[in-house]
């Protein structure tokens, strides 16, 4: 059994040295400011979104008819008081970081924010309906729609980013990408809150999905694990610096199938409407509608094993 971990005289020497460090490098601290939302409370957060999203599936379980209305009627002053805190702190934190002197109040234009997204969760609902149905059509593993909700990473993915694109939307900073890397981190699927999906979108199995901020993406689209939609080149200013809010992903039509291992890049690159997009495929342009875009198989070489003993004439090599 060891002895207990001492610090012992060593302590101050080494809190001076950490300390040191925090002053030689601002990126990396956040002190001597008032405003940062809180990670764990935008968690908390979408827990409450989801029992809300999916009564009886996530948090209490065992409602009914009756009882139903009193158990919203008690998460949504709670989501709201929650919310209304880490977005007031979150429009705060975007005047702090521009610099400004005096922070202007938050209250009123977070009270609006608030109001406004809790508004739409009927219709996020019913978005949200279509997802898991379309889940469950695309799989044919899927038994049903309880497992879809209960189970399938892609569905939980949409469901988050599905919350935190109407956040962007509104303009509520930092909140809605904590949000979708929280799942990302749960999911293995990146999803930024910017990008526009249509209705009844379904990634299967998720893992390794990256879909970017500029991204536009139709009604009835299916892609598969580790499908990129991302940017093609980065263009830089006269100063050297990222030029940000140009179009850089690609674009989706409705009712195109995208299979595992696509990579789909640029601004400019749309696929057409029903197209197929084959699987560990690169592209940089788009397809017209109705579309098969494939790659050549690679040639395969398999060789049979010699046993021991046996004579060299024995071995095959075969070609696929």
């Amino acid at each position: 059994m060891p002895g207990k971990f001492q610090i012992g005289e060593h302590l101050a020497e080494l809190v001076d040295k950490i300390v040191t460090s925090y002053n030689a490098d601002e990126r990396t601290r956040h002190l001597d400011r008032q405003y940062l939302p809180s990670r764990r409370e935008v968690v908390e957060i979408i827990q409450l979104l989801l029992e809300l999203a999916y009564p009886g599936y996530y948090g209490r379980q065992n409602l009914h008819q009756h009882n139903v209305r009193f158990h919203v009627g008690e998460l949504l002053p709670k989501l709201g008081e929650k919310l209304f805190e880490q977005v007031h702190q979150a429009l705060c934190h975007e005047s702090e970081s521009a610099g400004q002197t005096e922070v202007p109040p938050c209250d009123k234009k977070a009270r609006r924010m608030v109001m406004e997204f809790l508004e739409r969760i009927p219709a996020i609902r019913e978005m949200l309906a279509g997802d898991v149905q379309a889940a469950y059509d695309g799989d044919p593993a899927a038994v049903n729609t309880d497992e879809v909700i209960m189970a399938y990473p892609g569905v939980l993915a949409v469901t988050v980013y599905r919350f935190a694109h109407e956040l962007y939307v509104m303009g509520v900073p930092l909140i809605p990408r904590i949000m979708t890397e929280w799942a990302h981190t749960m999911t293995g699927a990146d999803i930024h809150p910017g990008a526009k999906i249509g209705r009844n979108f379904f990634i299967d199995h998720a893992t390794g999905v990256v879909i970017g901020e500029t991204g536009v993406i139709g009604d009835n689209v299916k892609i598969y694990q580790g499908v990129t939609l991302g940017a093609l080149s980065f263009p830089k200013d006269e100063r050297g610096r990222l030029i940000r809010g140009y179009k850089r992903h690609p674009t989706v039509e409705d009712n195109v199938t995208i299979y595992a291992n696509a990579i789909i890049l640029g601004g400019e690159t749309v696929l057409g409407r029903g197209s197929v997009i084959g699987g560990s495929v690169f592209l940089t342009s788009g397809t017209p509608a109705d579309a098969t875009v494939s790659i050549k198989p690679p040639e395969l070489k398999v060789r049979k094993h010699r046993r021991q003993g046996e004579a060299d004439d024995h071995a095959t090599n075969f070609q696929i």
